[in-house]
C-alpha cells in the first residue's frame, strides 16, 4: 500500500504545477508548464537548455527557480548527491532571492531529504516552506508544503495536515491550488488505508475520482479507480474490484502504457476468487512491469520476489 502510495507522488507532482510563484521576466517560459514528471531526464534536459537564457537577460530569480527543479530531477532518479550540490549553489543568496524561489528551495531540499531517507531532516523545511508560502499568498506552494508535511510526520498527525491542505485547496481562488484537490483526496485515502479504516478510504478515493474527471485528467482519473478498486477487494468486494481492474487492464494498455499495479491487482483478485491459473500470467506480467521500477526494487524487494514466485518467472 505504502509502495504505490510512493508510486503515486506522481499524481500530486502533476498537481503540483506549483505556479503563481512566477518570477521571470517576459521572454522566459514557465517552468513548471515544462515539467513532465514520467520523463525527469528530458525535463532535465530542458531545463538545462533555459540557463544560459536567464543568465543571458540577468534574471537571478528565474535561474535559481531553474536549478531547484533541476534538482527535483535528479532526486526523482535518486541522484541525490547531485541534487543536493545544486541546492548548495542556490543556498548562499537565498536571502535575495523572491519568496517563490526561497519557498522552492526548501520544498527541493526536503524532498530531497524525505527521498534519500531523512525524513526527520525534511520535516522543519517543510513547515518552515508552508510558513513563508502563507506569508506571500502562494497558496498552490502552500497545498504542496502541506501535503508533504503529511507524508513526514508520524501517522497520527498526517490527516491534520492533509485536512490543512484540503481546506487551502478548496478555499483558494488560485487555480493551481484548486488542481491540487484530487492528489489530496488520494492522500487521505491512502492515509485511512494504512490504518485499516477501508470505508473511509473508499469515499475519499471516490471524490478524488469524481475530482480527477471534473479536471479532464484521464490518466490520473485511472490511477484513482485503481485505488478505489484495490479498496473495494480490501472489503471483500473482490467481483467489483476485478471488473474495474480489468477495465483499467484496457484502458492503459489502449494507452500504451501497460501499468504493472494493474496486473498485479487483477492477479490477486484472480487469487482470491480461485482462479489461480489465470492469476499467474499476470502476476508474471506485474513482475516484468514492476521490477524496472528504481523506488520499488529500493524499498519493496521482497514484494517484487513474490510476484516473481506467483508469476512463475525462472
Amino acid at each position: 500500500m505504502k509502495a504505490f502510495a510512493g508510486v503515486l507522488l506522481t499524481c500530486a507532482m502533476m498537481a503540483g504545477c506549483t505556479g503563481s510563484d512566477r518570477v521571470s521576466e517576459v521572454g522566459l517560459p514557465d517552468i513548471d508548464s515544462l515539467w513532465n514528471y514520467q520523463d525527469p531526464a528530458g525535463t532535465r534536459a530542458r531545463f538545462q537548455d533555459l540557463l544560459p537564457r536567464a543568465e543571458e537577460k540577468g534574471d537571478a530569480d528565474y535561474t535559481a527557480l531553474l536549478q531547484t527543479q533541476i534538482a527535483r530531477t535528479y532526486g526523482l532518479e535518486q541522484q541525490f548527491d547531485s541534487a543536493h550540490r545544486l541546492l548548495d549553489m542556490v543556498e548562499p543568496k537565498l536571502d535575495e532571492r523572491a519568496a517563490g524561489v526561497r519557498v522552492r528551495y526548501l520544498l527541493e531540499r526536503g524532498r530531497t531529504l524525505n527521498s534519500s531517507g531523512d525524513p526527520a531532516s525534511a520535516s522543519p523545511l517543510f513547515r518552515k516552506a508552508w510558513t513563508l508560502a502563507r506569508e506571500t499568498s502562494l497558496d498552490a506552494l502552500a497545498v504542496d508544503a502541506a501535503h508533504m508535511m503529511a507524508i513526514v510526520v508520524p501517522a497520527d498527525e498526517q490527516q491534520s495536515w492533509n485536512r490543512e491542505a484540503l481546506e487551502l485547496a478548496e478555499t483558494s481562488e488560485e487555480p493551481r491550488a484548486r488542481r491540487w484537490r484530487g492528489s489530496l483526496y488520494n492522500n487521505m485515502g491512502w492515509a485511512y488505508f494504512d490504518q485499516g479504516r477501508y470505508d473511509s478510504a473508499l469515499m475519499m478515493f471516490e471524490q478524488a475520482v469524481t475530482a480527477r474527471k471534473a479536471q479532464g485528467q484521464e490518466q490520473e482519473t485511472r490511477i484513482a479507480l485503481w485505488c478505489r478498486a484495490k479498496t473495494l477487494r480490501f472489503l471483500g468486494r473482490v467481483e467489483e474490484s476485478l471488473a474495474i481492474q480489468q477495465e483499467l487492464l484496457a484502458a492503459w494498455e489502449q494507452a500504451g502504457e501497460p501499468d504493472g499495479y494493474v496486473y498485479e491487482e487483477t492477479a490477486e483478485c484472480l487469487v482470491l476468487l480461485q482462479r489461480d491459473d489465470e492469476a499467474v500470467p499476470h502476476f508474471r506480467r506485474a513482475w516484468e512491469l514492476l521490477s524496472e521500477d528504481a523506488w520499488l526494487s529500493r524499498d519493496q524487494p521482497d514484494r517484487l520476489a513474490r510476484l516473481q514466485r506467483l508469476g512463475q518467472v525462472q
